[in-house]
C-alpha cells in the first residue's frame, strides 16, 4: 500500500513538472513618492509593503539580465520569480526605493532616457545619481533619448527615415549610458509602453530586447521585442490584487491573428482570435477585459480557440485586451494582455 501510495505521488509530481510555468513576472513602477503623480506612483509605504511582502512570501527577485537569458534559451526557470524595473529615472527611486530595496539585497533594473537628464529637469535623477546606482549594481538601460512617441512619424517624414531616425535615438542613447556607466545590455523600454511590429523589428535588427507595458507574465509564449511588465501605481499599487498577479502564469498562446497593437484606420473594434494551449486551463472559466468597456467572455471557437472583440469602438490613445484563466495545476492565474493603440478619427494623435 505504501509502495503504491509513493508511485501515485511520484506520477502526480511528474504531471505538475510537465506544466512548469517557465516564467517570470516583471514589475514596472515609475515615481515611490506621496508627492508625484498619483497614476504613475506607489508611496514609500505601499513600495516597503510590497517589496516586505515579496521577502516573507519565498519570492526571489532576480534580474533582468537573468530572466532575458533563461527566456531567450527557454531554460528553466523556478516558481515565484519576480523581477523589479523602473522606467524615466526619478530621483525618488535613489531616495525613496533605493534604501528599500538595499536591504532586501534586490536586484533592479532603471530605464533611462537621456535628455530629460542633461536638462536637469525638477524630479530627474543626476548622472551623478545614475552612475551611484551602476556602481552599486543596479542595471540602467535604454529608455529612448528623450522619451519620444517613438511610433509616430514627423511631418512627411518617409517610412525609411523614420525608421533612421528611430534606430539613432536608440544607438545613441545605448551609447550613451555605455560612456557614463559602463553598461550596455540592449534592453528597451518603450516609451508610454508604445510599440509596433514596425518597431520590434527595429529592436531585434540591432539585437534589443523590447518591453512592454501590457501586464502579464513574460515567459516562452512572449515575444521578445515585446516583452509584458505589471505597472505599479495608483489603484494598481494595491498589494491584495498585486498578490494575484506575483503569482500569475503566462498564458500559452500558440498563435494570434493580430500582434501588432496600431489599429489600422477605422479598425477601432479589432476582433482578436487566440490559439491556446489548454491542457492547464479550464477554457470556461476564462475571462477577458475590455479597457474602458469591461468584463467580456470571449466566444469559443473550437476546443483551442477563442476569439475577443469590443463591443464599442475603443477610446482614442492606449488600450488593452486583457485575459485571464486558472491554472489547473498551480496556484495562480494564466494572463494574456494585448496592447492596442488608436489616433483619432481624422488620423491626428491625442497631445500628451
Amino acid at each position: 500500500m505504501v509502495k503504491k501510495i509513493a508511485l501515485l505521488l511520484a506520477v502526480l509530481s511528474l504531471n505538475v513538472l510537465n506544466f512548469d510555468a517557465n516564467a517570470v513576472v516583471i514589475l514596472q513602477y515609475h515615481h515611490v513618492s506621496e508627492n508625484t503623480p498619483k497614476s504613475t506612483s506607489v508611496t514609500p509605504s505601499q513600495f516597503a509593503e510590497q517589496m516586505q511582502y515579496l521577502a516573507d512570501n519565498d519570492f526571489t527577485v532576480i534580474s533582468l539580465a537573468e530572466a532575458v537569458d533563461s527566456i531567450k534559451h527557454n531554460t528553466p526557470i523556478a516558481d515565484r520569480r519576480i523581477v523589479i524595473t523602473f522606467d524615466d529615472g526619478y530621483d525618488s527611486i535613489i531616495n525613496n526605493a533605493a534604501p528599500i530595496l538595499a536591504s532586501h539585497q534586490f536586484p533592479y533594473t532603471v530605464f533611462i532616457s537621456v535628455a530629460p537628464i542633461d536638462a536637469g529637469f525638477k524630479g530627474m535623477m543626476s548622472w551623478k545619481d545614475i552612475i551611484a546606482l551602476s556602481d552599486q549594481g543596479v542595471t540602467i538601460a535604454n529608455h529612448s533619448w528623450g522619451h519620444e512617441h517613438l511610433i509616430r512619424r514627423q511631418g512627411k517624414e518617409t517610412q525609411a527615415q523614420w525608421q533612421a531616425r528611430v534606430e539613432d535615438n536608440i544607438l545613441s542613447t545605448e551609447a550613451e549610458i555605455l560612456k557614463r556607466t559602463g553598461q550596455s545590455v540592449k534592453m528597451f523600454a518603450y516609451p508610454y509602453g508604445e510599440y509596433t511590429n514596425k518597431l520590434e523589428a527595429i529592436l531585434a535588427k540591432q539585437g534589443f530586447v523590447g518591453f512592454g507595458q501590457q501586464s502579464g507574465a513574460a515567459g516562452e509564449y512572449a515575444s521578445l521585442t515585446a516583452l509584458p511588465r505589471f505597472p505599479v501605481a495608483n489603484a494598481y499599487a494595491d498589494l491584495a490584487s498585486l498578490m494575484v498577479k506575483f503569482s500569475s502564469l503566462p498564458m500559452p498562446v500558440i498563435k494570434q491573428n493580430i500582434s501588432d497593437p496600431l489599429l489600422a484606420s477605422g479598425k477601432w473594434r479589432p476582433k482578436l482570435e487566440l490559439t491556446i494551449d489548454t491542457q492547464d486551463i479550464y477554457p470556461h472559466q476564462m475571462m477577458c477585459f475590455i479597457q474602458g468597456q469591461g468584463p467580456k467572455k470571449p466566444i469559443w471557437l473550437s476546443e483551442n480557440r477563442l476569439s475577443i472583440q469590443a463591443s464599442s469602438d475603443l477610446a482614442p490613445g492606449r488600450s488593452r485586451y486583457n485575459c485571464t484563466a486558472p491554472s489547473k495545476t498551480k496556484t495562480g492565474y494564466y494572463w494574456f494582455s494585448q496592447a492596442w493603440i488608436r489616433p483619432q478619427d481624422n488620423g491626428q494623435w491625442l497631445e500628451e
